[in-house]
Parts: C-alpha cells; sequence; structure tokens
C-alpha cells in the first residue's frame, strides 16, 4: 500500500497540471499550472525508482531529497496564498505571506539546509531512513531535519485552517465548499505528519500514507475550486467552453 501511495499522488498532481495547460498557454491563471507543475515534480521526487535516479545525477549524496522539501515547501506556500485570497482570510495571508510568514519560510528554509549541511553522506533513500545509521552525529540531528522540513507546512496549514473551517460552513457553491473541506483535510494531514515524526515507532509506518495523503487533499481541493469557477464562470458566457478559462 505504502508504494502505491505515491503513484496515486503522481496520477492525482499530473492529471491536474495537464488539464490546466490549454488555460495556461492563453495566459489564464498560469500561477494555479505553477502549482500543480511544483505537486508533480515533488510526488515524482517521492517516488524510489525516480528519487534515486535523480539523486544520483546529482552525486548521490541525498541533495534530490533537500530539493523535494524546498519544492513542497514552495508549493504550499503558492496554495496558501491563493486560499487566504480567495477565501477572504486577511490575518491568514499576512501570517504566510507577509513579513512575518517571510520570515519563518526562510528559517525554515536555512534551518534546513544547514542541518543537511551539517550531516554526514548517507546512502541515496527517498525517506531518508538510512541517514540516521551513517553516523552518531546524523542519528542526533535527524530530529532536528524533520522537524524544519515538517515545521514549515504544519505552521502554514495551522494558519489556514480556521479560514478553510469557516468556508465549509459559509452559503457558497457546494464544490467551493467541498473543495475548502478537502483542503482542511490536507491542512490536518499535514500537521499529523509532523506529529508521527515524533511518535512512538510502531505509528511511523503509517506517516507515507498521511504525507500522501495531505498533498492529494490539498491537490484535489484546489482542482474542486477550479471546476466551481469554470461551472460559474460558463454560466455568466452561456456555455462558453471551460478550456477557454
Amino acid at each position: 500500500m505504502s508504494e502505491i501511495l505515491p503513484w496515486v499522488t503522481l496520477v492525482v498532481c499530473s492529471a491536474a497540471a495537464l488539464a490546466r495547460i490549454p488555460s495556461t498557454m492563453r495566459g489564464v491563471n498560469p500561477a494555479l499550472f505553477f502549482i500543480f507543475l511544483l505537486a508533480t515534480a515533488a510526488a515524482v521526487l517521492s517516488i524510489e525508482q525516480f528519487y534515486v535516479a535523480i539523486d544520483g545525477a546529482l552525486g548521490g549524496l541525498n541533495i534530490a531529497h533537500v530539493l523535494l522539501r524546498l519544492i513542497v515547501f514552495a508549493t504550499i506556500y503558492l496554495i496558501a496564498v491563493r486560499v487566504t485570497k480567495g477565501f477572504g482570510a486577511p490575518d491568514a495571508h499576512r501570517m504566510i505571506a507577509g513579513p512575518p510568514g517571510l520570515a519563518v519560510l526562510a528559517i525554515f528554509s536555512v534551518a534546513l539546509v544547514a542541518v543537511f549541511l551539517m550531516m554526514a553522506p548517507a546512502a541515496s533513500s527517498v525517506r531518508f531512513q538510512d541517514a540516521g545509521a551513517a553516523s552518531p552525529r546524523n542519528e542526533a540531528l535527524l530530529p532536528f531535519y524533520w522537524a524544519a522540513a515538517r515545521g514549515y507546512l504544519a505552521y502554514v496549514s495551522l494558519a489556514l485552517l480556521p479560514a478553510l473551517l469557516r468556508s465549509v460552513k459559509e452559503r457558497l457553491p457546494l464544490p467551493v465548499r467541498t473543495g475548502a473541506a478537502l483542503m482542511a483535510a490536507g491542512a490536518a494531514a499535514t500537521v499529523a505528519g509532523l506529529c508521527l515524526e515524533f511518535s512512538p515507532a510502531q505509528l511511523l509506518p503509517i506517516a507515507p500514507a498521511v504525507n500522501n495523503g495531505a498533498v492529494v487533499f490539498y491537490t484535489s481541493g484546489l482542482v474542486m475550486v477550479w471546476l466551481a469557477r469554470v461551472k460559474a464562470a460558463q454560466r455568466r458566457s452561456h456555455g462558453t467552453s471551460s478550456t477557454e478559462r
């Protein structure tokens, strides 16, 4: 099951990106396509076969793992900016895209890279599972690496969650409320993913499912909101093709 989930995530993200190509070629909302493209890149790097090949091309030092984490940072940041603007959440927008939010992003990004550079080289692994065994120093630093990798995602998700839950309860079109609910589930799964990094060992096997689920929920939620916008535009234009949105 844990081997299937990354592929499911890749299919969902790549399908969303492909569906946005016609609109992007027309210059309509290219930011949404870029979000789906980043999510697809993260999904590719989350699959062992692709990860090992890409990391091998980068020297086999798990540089691809840091790249993966930074791509995820960028993806959730862009999602959060769209959500806070779309759902009218100025406080959450300031916490994420304002000076405080950008400072938090910079701190977590620098911390992630700094901790990685302090660690001894380890065998290339998509889950970074052999890094702790490479040296006692790695074993001591690994929790800090994961705290940086998951911490920013949890921060953004906690900032988004109130606005998403409020939108679920508001009198909005059903697809919009469904999209908000899916993204709220993604936010909750993201926070759970951070907690699982510091949980008892018997709970660790479910971490990949939770983390992949967070990506799928966020992406599916964005797709639902996008489809709701397309449907509303179709009604206004009396049948204009959705590919023109």
